[in-house]
């Protein structure tokens, strides 16, 4: 969620609200269409078409969205909740949209999930599919989806209150198609908070319980509960150790292996305060007991270096998979760029690891091999010299998305241009004196929306291997790079005012690419 905003009018249009979409007691009504129509929305060939649409990202139809929420794969569905406001393109009274995919590619958009209702809007949180039935939900042997998530209550929000934000739920028994809110909300009430928000909620198997995880203004609160609706206090961390340069919002809990070790992975948004300004996620590693997370470092690390990855988190119930998801924006100016229609989407789909360099576990992000089902037929080509290579030549001109992967055996200082014929361009790479990977957008076409929008963001490369590997996740406006095998990873968004066209690859040295391939993806929407 944003930290600051500016309250106009919320009351009068809370009420409006509650009263347009929802009938009897806004707490327990049910919800996504209010009748249980459940009906999908189809995308003609018309649609999706606009400049800067994304092609392989998903992104809502219209309006504003921000913030993942809600991610569980249940039944062999993919469920995609997010924050919405469906009247304005920009932040507004957070509903939460939903939509749903069986490849974590192709999505259908579904009605609304959660409205606004008389305890506030629906901000963010998360989902579980509760197979044991221990909430009670369930009926006739069918286990419930069970939603958490932030009541923000926003005229106590303005009258200052430390209590404006609350632990509520809302349960499903048909696969998310609709949704009631349990009628003893919240579960979860603030003990004097002013950011009490964001629960991510999972199974701790090791005491058959329900572990939360809360953004509590600065640091992170734990809390348990066997049935989902009674928490207790397990401990809270945080206060001394990680980035601060903001509050810290939208984390997650979870266990990644390396070499048969169990290591815990805590997720923490923060905004603003990232590496590159702005909104981004950092992650700490340790262990944790069902009560406490111990870490095993205290410095900062960076999940995404770029500024355009936000409040990711991952899915539910996905095994020992781990398949994280961001926003592909950044507070700095997520409501000001320049779309019309809709504003924001989200990264494409990754699976994180676990690497260990010298003694630091370090999380790893590559793109998931799901999108592997959107590519074309590849061109594959080795023992490249990129002192100066035209890459377009051999691949015919961009016409939308597109991957481009590469490796070389002795990494030398690069620049791959990605450009047009009004000589827009966005210019990533590698720095070898300062070893850092880059991205350049300085010059990459409608830039005046922001004053810091254009400028050039660096990552460490925290690789010490001499070759290296790069993958390039190419959209219409927005490039995601993964290096090393994911060690380094960085988002960017941009708007040239056409699309992008040739890719150039050029060094200052004897930089040779041992193996590259290249392939056109298809969109999503066709």
């Amino acid at each position: 969620m944003i930290r600051t905003l500016k309250y106009i009018a919320l009351v009068v249009i809370l009420a409006s609200c509650g009263a347009s979409r929802q009938t009897g007691n806004s707490n327990t009504t049910e919800q996504s269409g209010g009748n249980g129509a459940a009906s999908t929305t189809s995308l003609l060939s018309s649609d999706y078409n606009e400049p800067h649409r994304p092609q392989i990202h998903f992104s809502p139809q219209k309006a504003w969205m921000n913030d993942p929420n809600g991610m569980v794969f249940h039944n062999g569905t993919y469920h995609l909740f997010y924050q919405y406001y469906p009247d304005s393109t920009v932040w507004g009274p957070m509903h939460w949209g939903h939509a749903t995919s069986k490849d974590l590619i192709h999505w259908q958009h579904l009605p609304i999930a959660l409205y606004p209702d008389s305890l506030g809007y629906i901000f963010s949180g998360s989902a579980v599919a509760d197979i044991n039935n221990t909430s009670g939900f369930g009926r006739a042997g069918k286990a419930p989806l069970v939603a958490i998530f932030t009541h923000h209550d926003p005229v106590k929000a303005k009258a200052k209150s430390n209590y404006h934000q609350n632990q509520s739920i809302a349960y499903s028994l048909d696969d998310g198609k609709t949704w009631t809110k349990y009628a003893n909300n919240p579960v979860l009430k603030n003990p004097g908070i002013k950011d009490f928000r964001d629960p991510k909620v999972m199974w701790y198997e090791p005491a058959k319980k329900w572990i939360m995880t809360l953004a509590t203004l600065d640091h992170i609160t734990f809390y348990s509960s066997p049935d989902l609706k009674d928490w207790t206090k397990e401990s809270e961390l945080g206060k001394d150790f990680g980035a601060h340069g903001g509050v810290w919002e939208c984390p997650d809990l979870f266990p990644l292996q390396h070499n048969g070790q169990k290591v815990w992975i805590l997720i923490v948004n923060l905004n603003p305060g990232g590496p590159n300004g702005g909104s981004a996620t950092q992650y700490f590693t340790g262990q944790f007991n069902g009560h406490t997370f111990t870490p095993y470092q205290t410095d900062t690390r960076w999940l995404d270096y770029g500024p355009d990855e936000y409040a990711g988190i991952t899915y539910e119930n996905t095994g020992d998979r781990k398949i994280f998801l961001g926003w592909m924006s950044n507070w700095k100016y997520g409501q000001v760029v320049p779309t019309e229609k809709w504003r924001s989407a989200m990264t494409v789909p990754r699976e994180l690891g676990l690497e260990k360099v010298g003694d630091k576990y370090l999380v790893t992000s590559r793109p998931s091999p799901e999108l592997n089902v959107l590519n074309s037929k590849p061109t594959s080509l080795q023992n490249i010299s990129a002192t100066n290579f035209n890459l377009t030549k051999e691949t015919g001109k961009l016409k939308g998305p597109a991957r481009l992967s590469f490796t070389s055996d002795k990494l030398e200082s690069f620049t791959i241009t990605l450009s047009n014929d009004a000589n827009e361009k966005v210019l990533i790479g590698y720095d070898k004196a300062s070893n850092n990977y880059f991205i350049d957008r300085t010059n990459s076409g409608k830039v005046s929306f922001e004053k810091g929008f254009a400028g050039r963001h660096t990552a460490p490369r925290f690789s010490t291997s001499a070759n290296m590997d790069m993958t390039l996740i190419i959209d219409n406006a927005s490039v995601e790079l993964f290096a090393d095998n994911g060690l380094s990873i960085m988002t960017e968004i941009f708007f040239p005012n056409s699309l992008l066209s040739s890719i150039n690859i050029n060094s200052p040295g004897d930089f040779k690419i041992s193996s590259l391939r290249f392939n056109n993806m298809k969109s999503i929407w066709r």
